[in-house]
């Protein structure tokens, strides 16, 4: 890893650690910095002091698990993102545009309004990931032709998958009881605000498979990204290795969807902008886009509780109004760079 990843890397991290912090301090009931740190401390039994009953339940009950839910569901949007560029081969591919996202909602949104609850915590997690699944092989499978993947069929495949999945949606909405349609609203909208410690160890597991497997196909996708004959000769399984990440994109989706609705173009934005900073390398590309994910949303996260307090901005909406015109730049950007779509 050369000079200029290690040095966003470090910058990444920084950055998080000093959102973190600064997420975890102010809203409403505002906790000092030192007090903050000294509450840290005391939990980690290093010393600090312990803080009043309500600034300790309002910190550990409400602020740190928010947090917490944010940096790993932008990590795993971010990472899911990279590894679907790397997949495709072009800078548009998306959770969210192509559909994954949505698809997910469907799970999670079915199971909320049928009451089904077989696995406990699990059954939105697992309904999603199985939604986001069949989503993106479905994608996958229509945008192929002539061994490849074109970009405007994938773009075009991901339009009609958001729009049925936007349908099965609204049916769902129709057919839910009162009691039911706010959680549909929460998943078409995006938010965390109802983030609590059961949510981050209900999306955890997934969360962290995905981000640990990811990495370890760096090499792999970097082959890739010569051609499909060039990384065949060299030795890649071509077919198995875009099933497997395939599925590790579903399941980071999964994670994220299950828990915060469907949040879109942090996957777009995150792993381009770090390409342009550092280049198309994924060994650095794919730990560094959960790295930015995460950033992103923390922050995201914390400017839609805090810009109109004592209201909250939904922060799908917060995402995609900032992402879209960046999305629109892209597209042209790209459009220009292959002299037109033909």
């Amino acid at each position: 890893m050369t000079d200029r990843p290690r040095l966003l890397t470090a910058a990444l991290a920084t950055a998080l650690v000093l959102l973190v912090l600064a997420a975890a301090g102010i809203g409403a009931y505002r906790i000092p910095l030192p007090d903050l740190i000294a509450s840290l401390q005391h939990r980690a039994h290093l010393g600090g002091h312990a803080l009043d009953q309500v600034a300790d339940s309002v910190l550990w009950n409400v602020r740190l698990p928010r947090v917490a839910l944010a940096a790993l569901v932008g990590a795993s949007l971010g990472c899911a993102g990279a590894l679907m560029q790397g997949l495709f081969g072009n800078p548009l591919a998306d959770p969210g545009i192509i559909g994954i996202s949505s698809g997910g909602a469907v799970g999670g949104v079915a199971v909320i309004v049928l009451g089904i609850d077989v696995l406990g915590t699990w059954t939105a997690p697992v309904a999603a990931f199985a939604g986001g699944l069949v989503t993106v092989l479905t994608v996958y499978v229509l945008s192929r032709s002539g061994g490849r993947t074109e970009v405007v069929t994938l773009v075009l495949t991901g339009i009609a998958v958001n729009a049925l999945c936007g349908a099965l949606i609204g049916l769902l909405l129709f057919l839910a009881d009162p009691t039911a349609v706010n959680q549909v609203v929460f998943w078409q909208l995006g938010s965390l605000s109802s983030a609590g410690w059961s949510q981050v160890l209900a999306v955890l597991p997934f969360a962290a498979v995905g981000l640990a497997v990811a990495p370890r196909y760096a090499r792999q996708l970097d082959l890739l990204a010569l051609g499909e004959g060039p990384a065949r000769h060299l030795g890649v399984d071509v077919e198995r290795l875009r099933l497997v990440l395939i599925t590790v994109v579903a399941l980071l989706t999964a994670a994220a969807v299950a828990v915060s609705g469907i949040i879109g173009f942090v996957g777009l934005v995150v792993p381009h902008l770090l390409r342009m900073a550092a280049g198309p390398g994924h060994r650095f590309l794919l730990p560094g886009s959960a790295l930015g994910g995460a950033v992103v949303l923390v922050a995201a996260d914390l400017a839609a509780r805090t810009l109109a307090a004592p209201a909250e901005l939904p922060l799908g909406v917060l995402t995609a109004l900032l992402g879209s015109p960046f999305f629109f730049w892209l597209l042209r950007r790209t459009r220009s760079r292959q002299g037109g779509w033909n």
